[in-house]
């Protein structure tokens, strides 16, 4: 824990415990909404034919990349709501510029 508080600059474990929570309540809330985004648009798993292979694995594709940017939405807004914006907005900034995305946040 000392290695992961040094590295992500973490003052103490309380803050830690708060940036796990957050992570993990991100994680299960974009997975939670793109299922109902994905039906108001339209995309279901009952419009891919269940007998083709491909007609879910295209829609397993769209939901993830669906997945993918309400996370980075949220991990913003539930950072702010604990406490954390700082942490994870920096965290985000660098996140993106990793995958070179970070022309999304300039």
């Amino acid at each position: 824990m000392k290695k992961l508080k040094q590295r992500w600059g973490v003052s103490s474990n309380f803050q830690l415990a708060i940036i796990f929570i957050v992570f993990s309540i991100t994680g299960s809330s974009a997975v939670y909404a793109a299922k109902p985004f994905l039906n108001w648009i339209g995309l279901n798993r009952e419009n891919f034919s269940p007998d083709f292979l491909w007609g879910g694995l295209i829609y397993l594709i769209f939901r993830i990349l669906l997945i993918f940017p309400i996370y980075q939405f949220l991990l913003v807004i539930y950072g702010w709501l604990f406490g954390q914006f700082k942490f994870f907005w920096e965290f985000e900034k660098k996140m993106l510029s990793r995958m070179g995305l970070g022309f999304i946040l300039k």
